[in-house]
């Protein structure tokens, strides 16, 4: 592995994995690829804690981690993985609780989420692994209707002191680097030590729309949306034929 970023949800995470990947990180597990590949090793993870070498295993081959749950559990990757460098993101904190709450608002109000969260497979088998990722932000996450009700201001303002506070504590000056978005190229290729790109700095999910940029680009998620829907096709023939035995039976 080679970055691991350590920073909280809605500090630029969606924009430093692009900028990764420009940079040359072919692989990188952000939140869909961690869902989708490895929920039933994190569900374990949120019940008896990690191990250095489940983390090895979980992740060989991967270049880059990004966003919840990797963020929690940073410093157990950088021991697992020790020539990875880290990176914390930045950001105003008042900033950072409003895109919060914004992300839950647009998450809860996606019909389109919410059915594939609810009458899928991946989705349905997947509630342990959504439960565990939001419960540091949310109360009773995915409760009722796979909803995210955000914690109170103050609780979550003192999780993103602690996180930080925390990361500045442990992680070793030479691993790590504290970036903002709005610091651009420079700091993070001098940091990796790799030649600045010549095209603008990315910045996605920009107003917290990232559910719907994953549904044009992420290939987890339309294959998610395309389960949905055969799942539907299953459910509205089941409910024909049910009907049907109904009538004929009267």
């Amino acid at each position: 592995m080679k970055v691991i970023v350590a920073g909280l949800p809605k500090t630029g995470t969606k924009t430093m994995n692009t900028a990764l990947r420009v940079l040359g990180c072919k692989t990188i597990y952000d939140y869909p690829e961690n869902s989708y590949y490895l929920y039933k090793e994190w569900v374990k993870i949120f019940k008896e804690g990690p191990k250095l070498e489940q983390l090895r295993r979980m992740y060989d081959g991967v270049d880059a981690v990004v966003d919840a749950p990797c963020c929690y559990y940073w410093e157990e990757l950088a021991e697992a993985f020790p020539a990875a460098k880290i990176i914390l993101m930045e950001r105003d904190e008042d900033r950072w609780y409003k895109s919060v709450v914004k992300q839950a608002e647009e998450l809860n109000s996606s019909w389109v989420l919410w059915c594939i969260q609810s009458f899928t497979y991946l989705g349905i088998t997947r509630i342990s692994y959504r439960r565990g990722v939001f419960t540091p932000i949310a109360e009773r996450p995915g409760w009722p209707m796979n909803r995210i009700e955000v914690r109170n201001k103050c609780t979550l303002k003192r999780l993103f002191r602690q996180h930080k506070l925390y990361i500045n504590e442990k992680a070793t000056k030479d691993r790590l680097l504290i970036y903002k978005v709005t610091d651009g190229w420079k700091p993070l290729c001098e940091f990796l030590n790799i030649d600045v790109p010549e095209i603008p700095f990315p910045h996605k999910n920009k107003g917290a729309e990232i559910f719907e940029e994953y549904r044009k680009s992420n290939e987890i998620i339309k294959a998610s949306e395309r389960q949905f829907l055969i799942s539907m096709t299953f459910y509205v023939a089941l409910a024909a034929f049910i009907v049907y035995k109904c009538l004929t039976w009267f």
